[in-house]
């Protein structure tokens, strides 16, 4: 029990941050990651943990539907420099987005602040802001 816990965390996290198209290629990077398990045992994985596919291709936790909702129509651009992110958007919809970013409890954001159009993202670090820039990115098929 506690091993498939830990390798659902690891999953949670590989589809966060990285490009997964397919369970073949989730096998691969959990073996990288110490955990050697069969495609059969990743599907159950992604059926237990509700993982959706992107209409890209891309496999998505079920719970960032709504940010990758909100970032892919509402997102403009991203940009990043130390541990701050600045997110632009359409007017007016930057407090929702950030909402949606917040609720998400995505690792490494401390807080946001929202203006009309304009997100500040303060993380933790500057791998955490790179991270969520990332995942900004691959949200919006960048």
């Amino acid at each position: 029990m506690r091993k498939r816990r830990q390798r659902q965390d690891e999953i949670k996290r590989i589809v966060r941050e990285e490009r997964i198209r397919t369970q073949r290629d989730l096998v691969v990077q959990l073996e990288k990651c110490g955990y050697h398990c069969t495609q059969a045992t990743v599907s159950r994985d992604i059926t237990e943990l509700g993982l959706r596919k992107l209409p890209e291709g891309v496999y998505v936790l079920a719970e960032d539907l709504h940010l990758q909702r909100m970032i892919s129509e509402l997102v403009l651009s991203v940009a990043h420099t130390n541990n701050l992110l600045l997110v632009k958007s359409s007017t007016g919809t930057a407090p929702g987005v950030a909402a949606a970013l917040d609720a998400a409890d995505i690792d490494g954001i401390l807080g946001s602040i929202a203006g009309d159009d304009t997100i500040l993202v303060i993380t933790a670090d500057e791998p955490s802001a790179q991270r969520l820039q990332d995942q900004i990115d691959k949200f919006r098929g960048e």
